[in-house]
């Protein structure tokens, strides 16, 4: 075929609707992975997770981008071969829809009794002339949204050719214009938007700038001029469990975050709530409840008495009644930098097989488990580290499995001596004033995992959906059909009406609706139509 033929024939290829179907499926396919391991877009604590608990299989899918599935190469390639392939189809079906909506129908064939059906009615010399049965006929089929043409009006039989139907072609064509612009939204959406990631503590505030965020995730063209001002606080975070059923017990069965926004720097808060699938819209962005935990308040004070550290710490649920991780770093301790590896267990119970674990999620018996180490935490090389992680490698551990000093256990409102002198830590107590001492249900604030989401393009994204469903639904159930009436006058001058009618694809009620059209016209002509 040569070099250019052979560039038609993979345009040709490429452009097919079955090409742009194929791709179509091979995309919702290529998305399945981003739901089966977690995305750094969405939940990169997840990400890190997913690497300490499959350190072998972690960097085999990272190395495939199965972590950034929807901005890697191969989804970007499927991408955008359905976007070529959908205006390749899609134009010249649009061309070619054009032309036709501007034709007039097409010619009466020569024997209807040939199409589907076909039915016939003998009229009586004088009853009606053939000019007034077709001029009938025509209005009957332009009330029903046909459009007509005349024929034999300069002589020969006279006829009346009809179709309808063309607001199918044009509901498909809406159908894949509209997924081309759903395809368009959602690259305007994400080169111009951004994701980002905050975890704050009962308390705590967050505002809308770069720094505060845990994590960020900017579009291609996301520029920093965007970030709308504005300062959200996390008033209380309330769990609800199930305590009633056995077989589910301690399930969640409710998240509620309550928060207050403040907008453009207004000292006036508006109060809002944040639940599961419930998001937050403030100054055009969504902000979304990931996830949740308990961040106990520790305070260090080094071997010289100096606190060296005071703060709530996020500890990431290891199961489904909040056993939890967290590590805490200690880099102005003296004499000696202080690291901490912590598991908290907000409801401490011991297995049958020894182990610490927490059969609750909720406040019961909140107990703290600390291994320390003293040494370098390797934070002054000037390499990030993350704050979920301990490197241990040049350090010392004082406290705990490989020590002679077991691990530190604590309870809200106790403090500990830490072993060799190095100084002491505290589990600190946050239950409001006046609670009773044997009350520690409320002693260990809880954090939220905040999705904050910006999306320029997504009103665009609903139209466009909304369109697809439109133009989808308009090409399924709208017929596509032509149907002819024609007057045969015969020798003894009687007349003959005809009908007859062809579907342009599948049309189960086309019979019927010739016949219907029969009928009416018989009906207006006085006649009677024989079964």
């Amino acid at each position: 075929m040569g070099f250019v033929g052979y560039l038609r024939f993979f345009w040709r290829q490429l452009t097919s609707m079955r090409t742009a179907l194929f791709l179509l499926l091979l995309l919702a396919i290529a998305a399945v992975p981003g739901s089966l391991v977690p995305q750094r877009s969405s939940d990169p604590n997840g990400v890190l997770q997913y690497f300490t608990n499959n350190p072998t299989l972690a960097p085999v899918l990272d190395s495939v981008q199965g972590f950034d599935v929807y901005s890697s190469a191969w989804f970007s390639a499927i991408y955008l071969l359905l976007f070529v392939s959908l205006i390749g189809c899609v134009v010249p079906r649009t061309l070619h829809h054009w032309r036709a909506l501007r034709s007039k129908p097409p010619k009466t064939p020569a024997r209807l009794e040939r199409l589907e059906g076909f039915t016939s009615v003998d009229v009586a010399a004088g009853d009606v002339t053939a000019t007034a049965a077709i001029e009938s006929a025509r209005g009957i089929l332009k009330k029903s949204g046909y459009r007509v043409r005349l024929f034999g009006a300069d002589g020969g039989q006279l006829s009346v050719s009809a179709e309808r139907g063309y607001l199918r072609e044009t509901g498909n064509l809406v159908f894949h214009f509209s997924l081309i612009g759903v395809l368009i939204s959602v690259g305007i959406g994400g080169g111009f938007g951004y994701s980002g990631q905050k975890v704050i503590v009962e308390g705590d505030s967050f505002a809308n700038v770069l720094l505060s965020y845990e994590s960020f995730l900017p579009g291609r063209f996301f520029d920093e001029s965007v970030l709308q001002p504005y300062r959200l606080s996390l008033d209380k975070f309330t769990p609800t469990y199930e305590q009633d059923n056995p077989a589910a017990m301690g399930q969640p069965i409710d998240y509620e975050a309550d928060v207050t926004t403040y907008e453009n720097g207004s000292d006036v808060g508006t109060p809002a709530v944040i639940k599961v699938n419930d998001p937050l819209r403030v100054a055009g962005s969504d902000v979304y409840l990931l996830g949740n935990g308990y961040a106990p308040v520790i305070t260090v004070r080094d071997g010289q008495g100096n606190v060296a550290f005071s703060d709530a710490v996020a500890f990431l649920p290891q199961d489904a009644n909040l056993m939890s991780l967290g590590v805490i770093k200690v880099p102005d301790a003296l004499p000696e930098q202080i690291g901490m590896i912590g598991f908290f267990y907000p409801s401490l119970a011991e297995s049958a097989d020894g182990q610490l674990v927490s059969n609750f999620p909720d406040l019961i018996n909140p107990t703290l488990s600390l291994r320390v180490f003293t040494g370098d935490l390797g934070l002054d090389a000037g390499i990030p580290r993350s704050v979920y992680s301990l490197a241990t490698d040049n350090m010392t551990e004082v406290a705990g499995r490989t020590a002679n000093t077991p691990a530190i256990e604590l309870v809200p409102g106790q403090t500990v001596d830490l072993p060799g002198g190095i100084g002491t830590v505290t589990f600190e107590n946050r239950s409001p004033a006046g609670t009773p001492a044997s009350d520690l249900s409320q002693s260990v604030p809880r954090f939220a995992s905040l999705d904050i989401h910006r999306d320029p393009s997504q009103g665009w994204v609903l139209v466009f959906a909304l369109l697809v469903l439109a133009g989808l639904m308009t090409s399924l159930f709208i017929p596509r059909r032509r149907v002819w009436v024609k007057a045969v006058e015969k020798e003894d001058g009687s007349l003959r009406l005809e009908y007859a009618g062809l579907a342009r694809g599948e049309d189960p009620v086309l019979e019927k609706a010739v016949h219907e059209i029969a009928e009416r016209h018989s009906q207006q002509l006085g006649l009677k139509l024989l079964p």
